[in-house]
C-alpha cells in the first residue's frame, strides 16, 4: 500500500498494438500511442486520462455530442454528466464503464478520462457479452451494470 508505479512503458504494453489498430480503423489514417499503464495499490480498477490532438477549433459540448451519439444505446458504457468524472469505485462489480470528456483549449487536446472493474468489465465479461451475442440474447444478460458501490 502506498506505493504507484508503471509498467509497459515506451509502447511495451501488450495492449497497444490494439489501440493503434482499433484507433486506426476507426480514423481511417495511421494513428500514434503511447500508453503507459499506472499501477495503484488497489485490488481491482483501471482509470485512465487520454488525450487527443484536435483539429480546427471543438469545445467540451461538441466534443460530449460525439461522445453521447457514440454510446447512446450501448448498455454498458456511460457518459456521465458534465463536471461529474469518473471513479474506480463507482464501477467496482459492474460490467461498465465510466466516460467523461472535456476540451483543454489551452493545449489544444481532447481530455477522455474512464473507470473500468477490470476484473467485471475484463475477460469474464466479454466473455459472457460475447456469449449473448452469438447465442442471440439481450446484450446485458447475466451482466452486472450497477456498481456495488455509489
Amino acid at each position: 500500500m502506498g506505493s504507484a508505479s508503471v509498467y509497459g512503458v515506451g509502447g511495451a504494453h501488450r495492449h497497444t498494438p490494439e489501440f493503434i489498430q482499433n484507433l486506426t480503423t476507426a480514423a481511417g489514417t495511421r494513428v500514434a500511442v503511447s500508453f503507459t499503464p499506472v499501477l495503484a495499490p488497489m485490488p481491482r480498477g483501471i482509470l485512465t486520462t487520454a488525450t487527443a490532438p484536435l483539429a480546427g477549433e471543438t469545445d467540451t459540448a461538441a466534443a460530449r455530442a460525439v461522445y453521447d451519439k457514440a454510446y447512446a444505446d450501448e448498455p454498458f458504457v456511460h457518459l456521465l454528466p458534465e463536471d461529474t468524472w469518473p471513479s474506480t469505485a463507482a464501477t467496482l462489480g459492474a460490467n461498465t464503464v465510466q466516460l467523461q470528456t472535456t476540451v483543454d483549449a489551452d493545449a489544444g487536446r481532447l481530455v477522455v478520462v474512464a473507470a473500468l472493474d477490470n476484473l467485471t468489465k475484463g475477460t469474464a465479461g466479454a466473455a459472457v457479452q460475447s456469449m449473448n451475442l452469438a447465442l442471440g440474447l439481450p446484450e446485458p444478460t447475466a451482466l452486472p451494470t450497477t456498481g456495488v458501490a455509489p
